[in-house]
């Protein structure tokens, strides 16, 4: 069975969300678009709010989304007490956030990283596991409220 990875993005992160996808889909994956489908100006939490949803309760394991900065976006999913968004720009961001925090959603910045340095992104999401050790109690505590 392929695993499905759902997207969700605003007007600003369109054109990129598509690029990954085509990518996603071309590696065998499948692809769950929560929108938006233009770059017609839209309100980025309609769209990672539903993402953010399926992720913290457990149908997807992994996401990604995408806005001009990658802050609302991340910021918005950030909400679920299962969820784990790491904003990155450069394919080492990615990598730690799986490695050290086990991120289980990414966010893109579309305004300000390239589609090439995306998709490396994308490839260190997928294919770095979460180390454990010392980092396991840590991520634990990311969602306990004190």
């Amino acid at each position: 069975m392929k695993e499905i990875i759902p997207m969700a993005c605003d007007h600003a992160g369109y054109e990129l969300k598509e690029v990954v996808k085509n990518y996603l889909i071309d590696k065998g994956f499948e692809v769950k678009d929560f929108g938006t489908y233009s770059t017609e100006s839209c309100d980025y939490p309609d769209y990672a709010h539903q993402l953010g949803h399926v992720i913290n309760d457990g149908e997807f394991r992994r996401g990604i989304v995408i806005c001009g900065s990658g802050n609302g976006v991340q910021m918005t999913v950030n909400k679920y007490p299962n969820v784990r968004c790491a904003l990155c720009w450069t394919p080492e961001i990615a990598h730690l956030g799986r490695q050290h925090n086990d991120c289980n959603v990414i966010s893109l910045p579309a305004r300000f990283i390239s589609q090439d340095t995306a998709l490396q992104i994308v490839d260190e999401f997928l294919n770095t596991e979460f180390e454990g050790g010392r980092h396991q109690r840590r991520v634990e505590k990311i969602s306990k409220l004190l």
